[in-house]
């Protein structure tokens, strides 16, 4: 099979597309042909030498495509079912991957569009688990429009909760149209905040790794009330619990999002997408860091 990875640390330009052994699923596993493979933050740091020292290295956390091969004891899924899901091997982008948690693509979405859940589903219902989010609980979230920020806003207000989000002036209508209250990030965030909850929020998610920490603790009344999943050196100094797949993952999300998607809920649009051949120029893109919206590799062999 043909699978994108990396034989030394660098930029984009380190990246091919390697002809390699196929790969088998384990016991509960279930093997995919792809058809399409989300991109994330965590693959350039990853190419960066910023997640693990051992070379060379596969990418891709997150995949959607048809079942055809099943691991032993699997018994939810068949062959030729069409699945997304998340690999624990991070080896997705490529012609066939093996998932370790994974759930029927909703009736609603392609490829391209289920590829995009995994990452940010699970992420974000994580942390939101991680801070006890419920209804009527005020959650501000620093980050809003991104992926993952995004999809916490969606899933807050799905619990019924009431959801302020920071983001630059220009996306505050998109975040208006998840359901937040938007404010702008920058000097003079608490003050702004107060301004639409003078007592402060119930707690803080951040997703954008700002160095907005203090304020965020301030506005929530302490540390145990704050998660972060962008800033690990602020999370040891400031005692903010730091949110890490490690510790355990919301894999239970990747059931749950079908019915939030198709009754309107949930969406998580795809900005681009590109074959698998073209994946250094969509890292890119991606770490220019001005694209609203999933980048996506389209896995064809005909193109790879």
């Amino acid at each position: 099979m043909k699978a994108a990875r990396f034989n030394e640390f660098g930029g984009p330009d380190v990246l091919e597309v390697a002809e390699l052994p196929d790969p088998h699923p384990g016991p509960g596993e279930v093997r995919i042909a792809v058809r399409a493979s989300g991109i994330n933050p965590s693959d350039w740091k990853k190419r960066e030498g910023l997640m693990g020292d051992e070379l060379p290295q596969l990418m891709g956390h997150e995949a959607a495509g048809i079942v055809d091969e099943l691991g032993e004891g699997v018994s939810d899924a068949t062959i030729g079912d069409p699945v997304f899901g998340l690999s624990a091997e991070g080896a997705a982008q490529a012609e066939l991957a093996v998932l370790s948690n994974y759930a029927p693509i909703p009736p609603s979405l392609d490829f391209a569009g289920a590829a995009a859940l995994p990452v940010a589903v699970e992420t974000a219902t994580r942390s939101l688990d991680r801070l006890g989010v419920r209804s009527h609980t005020v959650l501000l979230v620093n980050g809003a429009s991104g992926i993952v920020g995004s999809a916490a806003v969606q899933f807050t207000v799905a619990r019924g909760a009431r959801v302020i989000g920071t983001a630059s002036p220009a996306n505050h209508e998109y975040i208006r149209s998840l359901g937040a209250e938007a404010v702008a990030y920058g000097e003079g965030l608490t003050e702004r905040v107060r301004a639409l909850a003078p007592d402060g929020v119930d707690r803080a998610l951040d997703v954008a790794g700002s160095g907005v920490l203090p304020e965020l603790i301030e506005l929530a009344g302490g540390p145990e009330h704050v998660v972060t999943i962008a800033d690990f050196l602020g999370a040891r100094e400031h005692g903010v619990t730091f949110s890490t797949g490690d510790t355990g993952r919301a894999v239970h999300a990747l059931a749950e999002i079908g019915e939030l998607i198709e009754s309107g809920r949930f969406a998580l649009p795809v900005a681009a997408t590109f074959p698998l051949a073209e994946i250094a120029q969509a890292h890119r893109i991606g770490q220019e860091g001005h694209v609203r919206g999933k980048l996506v590799l389209v896995i064809d062999s005909a193109s790879a």
